[in-house]
């Protein structure tokens, strides 16, 4: 490897250990990309135009939660670079390994000894008037909110290009497997590994108890659409960036052909993050 990059968290103690890293990385003659996060736009009108990661970076690590990680894939966009998390704090889903672990994980990334397992992800865009008023790709969710003071939302739901159902609810995430263990898992939706294809569409306190959420194959095309006295409602990419959208706004939502390559070390397994996260001790009552 010639080319690393850094995503950082701000934070004192990531940024540490980013500077440690840094200069290990030096000293094997290795190239340091250093970045650091950005706040979340969630503000009316078009998302800021986001400046992506260069195409030549052998991989990507990114040091924080992971809010962090939605950032950093954000930044990586479709280059296709392997990316690994290192978390700092609280468990994260998306960290592949503790800060303690660093080192000895950097030495197995720079020996090639990784696995390279895809994660699905989501194109969205919003179309008004036959225009494209943001066009964005989420890795975890697409989460349409009600603000604090508004009515309960009214979305009629489309697939592949048949009526669904119309949701009345304080909103509705649209989830990738690897979403289903963030906000769609609070709002009672269900955990689905990364490897099954599926998108799951899951209402945020539906009016209608029996609205429950509901898996659809991943090649479904998704159309979202707001009744047309809507107001005061939010549409958010990843909790990273947002924009208001009203009755004339159209989401059409459909998997992506460019996935995130997600870096596996060895001895590393997907269900011992989901016990610790969800504190699942396998013992007897």
């Amino acid at each position: 490897m010639k080319k690393i990059g850094l995503y950082v968290k701000q934070d004192r103690a990531a940024r540490h250990k980013a500077d440690d890293l840094e200069k290990w990385l030096g000293r094997r003659g290795i190239t340091v990309l250093r970045k650091e996060t950005t706040r979340p736009q969630l503000k009316p009108g078009r998302p800021t135009e986001k400046k992506s990661a260069p195409d030549d970076l052998d991989c990507l690590f990114v040091l924080g939660g992971d809010g962090t990680f939605l950032n950093a894939s954000r930044w990586a966009g479709d280059t296709g670079t392997p990316m690994i998390g290192v978390k700092f704090g609280e468990v994260g889903f998306l960290a592949e390994i503790a800060e303690e672990s660093l080192f000895a994980a950097a030495e197995s990334v720079l020996r090639h000894e990784f696995e390279i397992r895809p994660r699905m992800r989501l194109d969205v865009k919003i179309v008004r008037n036959g225009a494209t008023m943001a066009d964005e790709t989420v890795l975890n969710d697409v989460v349409i909110n009600k603000g604090a003071l508004a009515r309960l939302a009214t979305i009629r739901a489309e697939i592949n290009g048949h009526y669904l159902t119309t949701y009345r609810s304080d909103g509705l995430i649209v989830a990738t497997p690897t979403g289903s263990t963030a906000y769609s898992l609070a709002a009672g939706g269900p955990v689905i590994h990364p490897a099954v294809e599926g998108v799951i569409l899951t209402p945020i306190n539906p009016f209608t108890l029996t609205n429950r959420p509901l898996i659809i194959p991943d090649s479904s095309k998704i159309q979202l659409q707001l009744g047309e006295k809507a107001s005061d409602i939010l549409v958010t990419f990843d909790g990273q960036a947002g924009l208001e959208i009203d009755a004339d706004d159209v989401l059409v939502i459909e998997k992506s052909q460019t996935p995130l390559n997600l870096i596996r070390l060895a001895g590393q397994h997907y269900f011992d993050i989901l016990k610790t996260k969800l504190r699942w001790s396998g013992s007897r009552i």
